[in-house]
């Protein structure tokens, strides 16, 4: 496998002028600044439609593209828009969800006055019916009755009769209909986003959260798949036991599969998935992996995850069976939490690369020596640190959920791994170090989050477990992306031998 390196940053922490960062100019700008740094690969979050907080980890589909991350700019080229439609750009430092939303939300009405379907929107049509009608139908009923939760809609809707479910689309046919142009738009500039990623060699990776959330068209039009009870509420939830992040652990609220169910049906509904995340990436990120193997099962009714109880899940034949779909496994397994000789063995089985983060590699933990560098197999992917972690700055600076006395040894512990034994200061920013350390590690691929190529504090993080509000807004600094940080990730590609990943086909 080829050596290679790349950068952790979702689209919405592009540049661009209207509230959040977009699959227009800044995103293809994005892709000539990682050309230019001999960078292989750009790893997004998930681009579902975000949810509560501007969550992509709990969006309303699994299978939609985000209607936030469309360029209205880019609606003047196709003619659905004129310039001086274009409204004022929205200076935002941070990401502004809702602001976001609402502006591309009547600027797409209008773009919709002027569209005529023809072949390539059939053709969209046709390839997308695994889950396109679902979307459309669950989102135009919750629009046209808000803050109501599709448990609490007539009983033969809830339950989709037919004749209801027909009746409902009649009803909300304009407003279905412009929901899948939404659909129909976020796929065009996607394709063409990821034409100008591998003209340029640039592999895009993907992110799959093994659980979806219960208010969305994937659990309504598929509910015997989940653990719901007989009023189509969760009747156990999902979370992780207490850990490094939380005391109580982390209750994530989203219902159980019935896996059993899943597996009678040759994990069709995994499947389709699967297909519509690699009809837009190249390689896909397996979120929570050890769920495969085990999950963390939760009472609905407990307000915190720790009376929770670990619970089988489908193990090898699940990915026997996707592999039998697909023909292949493009996958990377995030196998990072509670794991077992069960997870390891399973990974490895099926030849996925796992992750190894550098933050990890100085906790108390027993496996903490697995996370150095210098003990990296080819077959991983190396990580200063993940969404879900302080910076490097932040993590080596700030003490976070540690103790004083605990995040003093990590930072001695650190300094003399980075800089030599007995050396008590680094030679160069902690940020610089820790990149040089995972470039010339022996993982196969490396994975920075750009908060740490540019070397940026505990204010730049992404994203804090357990913190409901503030999360998922943090964007590039304008003039970030300067020829002197593209010429700093180039000499490290150069001397450790990480060339830019070769063009992938299909």
């Amino acid at each position: 496998m080829t050596r290679t390196a790349g950068i952790l940053l979702h689209a919405t922490s592009l540049p661009g002028p209207h509230g959040t960062g977009d699959l227009g100019n800044g995103a293809r700008a994005f892709v000539e600044f990682l050309a230019a740094a001999g960078q292989g690969v750009w790893q997004f979050l998930p681009v579902n439609p975000a949810g509560v907080g501007g969550s992509p980890y709990s969006g309303a589909s699994a299978f939609a593209g985000d209607p936030m991350l469309i360029s209205l700019v880019d609606l003047v080229d196709e003619g659905w828009l004129t310039a001086t439609e274009l409204p004022p750009e929205i200076p935002a430092a941070r990401t502004d969800h809702q602001a976001a939303r609402e502006l591309r939300d009547v600027h797409l009405r209008r773009a919709f006055t002027r569209f005529r379907p023809g072949r390539e929107y059939e053709r969209f049509e046709r390839e997308a019916a695994r889950w396109l009608d679902d979307h459309a139908l669950f989102q135009a009923l919750h629009r046209a009755d808000p803050g109501r939760s599709w448990t609490t809609w007539p009983q033969r809707l809830r339950w989709r009769d037919p004749a209801a479910l027909a009746a409902a689309t009649a009803t909300h046919a304009t407003e279905i209909s412009y929901l899948k142009f939404q659909q129909f738009v976020f796929a065009q500039q996607w394709a063409r986003l990821r034409l100008a990623a591998r003209v340029r060699g640039i592999q895009l990776i993907g992110d799959t959260p093994i659980f979806v959330a219960h208010e969305s068209a994937d659990v309504w039009a598929h509910a015997r798949y989940f653990q719901l009870d007989e009023a189509g509420e969760p009747a156990r939830v999902a979370g992780v036991p207490p850990d490094y992040f939380s005391a109580t652990g982390q209750r994530w609220g989203n219902p159980l599969y019935r896996w059993n169910r899943l597996r009678r049906d040759g994990y069709r509904w995994w499947i389709d998935r699967f297909t519509t995340q690699l009809e837009r990436f190249d390689l896909v990120r397996l979120d929570h992996f050890i769920g495969f193997v085990r999950y963390w099962e939760i009472p609905a009714s407990d307000p915190t995850a720790a009376h929770g109880r670990w619970m089988r899940g489908p193990g090898d034949d699940f990915f026997h069976q996707v592999r039998q779909a697909l023909g292949r496994l493009p996958f990377i397994a995030e196998d990072l939490g509670s794991v077992t000789p069960a997870v390891r063995a399973l990974r490895d089985a099926f030849g996925l690369p796992g992750m190894r983060v550098f933050q990890f590699a100085f906790d108390t933990h027993d496996d903490a020596a697995g996370f150095l560098p210098h003990s990296y197999l080819p077959n991983s992917v190396a990580y200063s640190g993940t969404h879900d972690n302080d910076t490097i700055v932040g993590w080596f600076e700030q003490p976070g959920p540690r103790t004083p006395a605990r995040a003093a040894d990590e930072r001695a512990a650190a300094i003399e791994y980075l800089a030599g034994p007995g050396a008590r200061h680094l030679h160069g920013p902690v940020h610089r170090e820790v990149l040089r350390a995972l470039y010339a590690s022996g993982a196969d691929t490396v994975i920075v989050p750009m908060q740490d190529v540019l070397g940026l504090g505990s204010d730049a993080r992404m994203n804090l477990p357990g913190q409901a509000e503030g999360n998922w807004r943090w964007r590039v600094p304008a003039g970030a992306l300067t020829d002197s940080v593209a010429r700093q990730l180039r000499d490290l590609a150069r001397v450790y031998h990480r060339g830019a990943a070769s063009r992938t086909t299909r």
